[in-house]
């Protein structure tokens, strides 16, 4: 019971609440990403346009990824390893979430604005990013990689929407 509470209510445990920061999509496979402020999440499919969605991506049936989801902070420690800064939208995934060391890589389901997001497996970048980068992204990022999410509600997604992890179902 405590963690579902910590979980809905991070704020009364002194714990940071979570907010997705960035959004970024692309129509195809290699396409440069596109930061945009809001984007629809359709069940059963993905993000509104972007190449998982539209089965345009870079992408295996057996290990698709319909929405892929990374922390600030995962990211800031890959730019360490990397030594350099990564660009908005270069590391390929579609959200970026602030104020979460890691994502909760346990079952359960984000409440991002008014979607509803199943956590999936974590998503560690494959060598097809280092082709479109130039250089070693995937090893910076290796476990700091983020998460594959599965659209089971749809609803609109905003930069500054609130996150929230709900372990025993959707909320």
């Amino acid at each position: 019971m405590i963690h579902r509470l910590r979980a809905w209510r991070p704020e009364w445990f002194g714990l940071p609440v979570a907010h997705l920061q960035a959004i970024h999509v692309c129509a195809a496979a290699g396409d440069p990403m596109d930061s945009v402020e809001s984007i629809e999440a359709i069940a059963g499919s993905g993000l509104r346009g972007d190449r998982y969605a539209t089965h345009r991506g870079h992408w295996h049936a057996v290990e698709s990824c319909p929405v892929t989801l990374i922390t600030a902070p995962e990211l800031q420690r890959a730019s360490q390893r990397r030594g350099r800064p990564i660009a908005p939208g270069e590391h390929r995934r579609n959200l970026v979430v602030s104020d979460w060391y890691r994502i909760p890589r346990q079952s359960g389901f984000l409440r991002i604005g008014e979607a509803v997001l199943k956590i999936g497996r974590p998503r560690p970048p494959c060598g097809y990013l280092n082709q479109l980068v130039g250089d070693n992204l995937a090893r910076a990022l290796g476990l700091d990689s983020g998460i594959c999410l599965e659209v089971a509600h749809s609803g609109i997604l905003r930069v500054g929407d609130r996150v929230s992890w709900h372990p025993g179902g959707p909320a």
